[in-house]
């Protein structure tokens, strides 16, 4: 398959054409990329930010389950399109984070976590196929586009601002770079649907 990305020994992010089609392990769903979204993180480990980092990039994707390794709830059959959680976990029995039974703290506290296409994670979005956890990911709901779909993760990193309880009712805040301000945007209309004001 093809992937943007670095490989071990090469210099320069480029467009690959042999890369493998990764296999699921058990609990994971083979994912086809359908869209993906181009980050100023993808951008900053381009200019060299993780000089370290050797697979493929990409983090913000919506894509069809192929196949789905241990899925016996049948949540992802063959063909749903989905979006992923970007930190994959651990889950090891010794992992204070991931035993902790608090999703937030496991979520974004695991010290062995991976970050698709970013952190300790060499198969990412800018590929054909990728891999994921089951529970990292969700059923895109067919009345949203798979244009809409692949904002998910910025949309996701705005909403952690709330869940980090940085912003209380009453405070005043601006964004200051296009990026936080395009977040912010996101976040911004998204309270607008509901009657909770932040």
């Amino acid at each position: 398959m093809r992937g943007y990305g670095r490989a071990v020994g090469d210099t320069a992010f480029h467009l690959q054409q042999d890369v493998p089609v990764p296999k699921p392990n058990q609990g994971e769903a083979l994912v086809r990329v359908l869209l993906a979204g181009i980050c100023a993180t993808d951008l900053e480990i381009v200019k060299g930010y993780k000089a370290g980092f050797h697979g493929i990039l990409g983090h913000e994707f919506v894509g069809t389950v192929v196949s789905a390794n241990g899925d016996s709830s049948g949540a992802f059959p063959t063909g749903t399109r989905v979006v992923g959680e970007i930190n994959i976990c651990c889950s090891r029995v010794d992992c204070r984070a991931c035993q902790s039974g608090d999703l937030v703290l496991k979520r974004n506290h695991c010290e062995n976590r991976k970050v698709l296409g970013i952190f300790n994670h060499n198969q990412g979005a800018f590929s054909e196929y990728l891999t994921m956890p089951l529970e990292n990911l969700h059923v895109v709901p067919d009345k949203i586009s798979s244009r809409i779909a692949a904002f998910t993760e910025p949309f996701a990193a705005a909403c952690r601002i709330i869940e980090q309880n940085l912003i209380q009712p009453g405070d005043k805040v601006g964004g200051i770079s296009y990026k936080l301000g395009f977040l912010g945007s996101i976040f911004y209309c998204s309270t607008q649907l509901n009657t909770t004001h932040y």
